[in-house]
């Protein structure tokens, strides 16, 4: 496969990826804002940092006000990673690359960028947001569901996987980041933790607060959020999960094309640490640390996979 189609291919999938990410960042943040006592300008300046888009924010806008912080992450074609920037670049990629991938596929993205816009507007009203995340977050499903039952297992699925789960890894260790201070031991302090739904920010952004009660049938622990989404494999969005994945994929390009990979080993290297630590060590050496390694290292098999797969040639 050309580098240059790879290279749309990882992008398609990734930016599809980081659009319902985007979109399930916004409603937490939403829900946050309606609850009695909570900051919105807080909740707000947290979910731009988890985005990467704190600063580009503030270089246009000096408050953190609802409107605008949802313009910003919906609809500003100027904020490369909001929504509809991402659905756009995505579908971009894809007509790129018609050929390379299945028509419900193709049908399933072009769709989604063609009622955008009309659906945005009609959102424009805060009661009328909530609809309009769970339409992203569909379309979002219904893109990754005709690529899982459609498109064969071969450099085209292994490429897609790949942009997938290094966006969906990155984003979850961000989520843990901004949040970590959240995570530390001393706030498990009895009757003096944050709110339970502070607790359940972290898990409604990984689409896992009621799946985290089906594996711990007790009150929210920062142990327990943090193992949930760091370690568990049985969460699709845990760092742990993605690793599964992307090792996976690098495996079936490696068998495909009858060559290893650097990117391979390094992947290979991550899960087999994923899979050894406990939450004790992890906390032992600092979470924030542990989160911050582990976000600059799976940025690091990004590019390795790009230089790898010659990307940019």
């Amino acid at each position: 496969m050309l580098g240059r189609t790879a290279n749309d291919l990882f992008w398609m999938a990734r930016y599809m990826e980081r659009a319902e990410n985007i979109a399930r960042l916004l409603e937490v943040g939403y829900r946050l804002i309606l609850l009695p006592h909570q900051s919105g300008e807080d909740e707000w300046r947290s979910t731009l940092k988890t985005a990467g888009c704190d600063a580009a924010y503030l270089e246009r806008h000096t408050k953190f006000e609802t409107s605008r912080v949802v313009d910003f992450l919906l609809l500003d074609r100027e904020n490369p990673s909001s929504v509809t920037s991402c659905i756009e670049a995505a579908r971009r990629n894809a007509r790129a690359q018609r050929t390379a991938i299945t028509r419900e596929m193709w049908e399933a993205l072009n769709s989604a960028w063609i009622e955008l816009d009309g659906r945005a507007r009609q959102a424009r009203e805060p009661n009328e947001l909530p609809a309009l995340f769970d339409w992203i977050r569909e379309r979002s499903a219904l893109f990754r569901g005709a690529l899982l039952n459609t498109i064969l297992r071969n450099d085209t699925f292994y490429f897609t996987q790949l942009g997938t789960f290094i966006e969906r890894a990155d984003n979850t260790a961000r989520i843990l980041d901004v949040k970590y201070y959240m995570l530390l031991p001393q706030n498990e302090i009895v009757g003096g933790g944050l709110d339970s739904a502070q607790w359940a920010t972290i898990l409604r952004s990984v689409s896992a607060h009621r799946s985290f009660r089906w594996v711990y049938r007790d009150a929210f622990k920062p142990w327990h959020i943090a193992d949930f989404v760091i370690l568990n494999p049985q969460l699709p969005r845990s760092l742990r999960s993605c690793y599964v994945e992307i090792a996976a994929a690098l495996a079936g390009l490696s068998e495909y094309y009858c060559a290893d990979s650097d990117a391979m080993k390094r992947a290979d290297g991550t899960l087999e640490m994923l899979s050894q630590a406990d939450m004790v060590t992890i906390f032992q050496r600092g979470l924030h640390e542990f989160l911050r390694d582990f976000i600059a290292g799976n940025s690091e098999l990004a590019s390795e996979i790009a230089a790898t797969y010659h990307f940019n040639d």
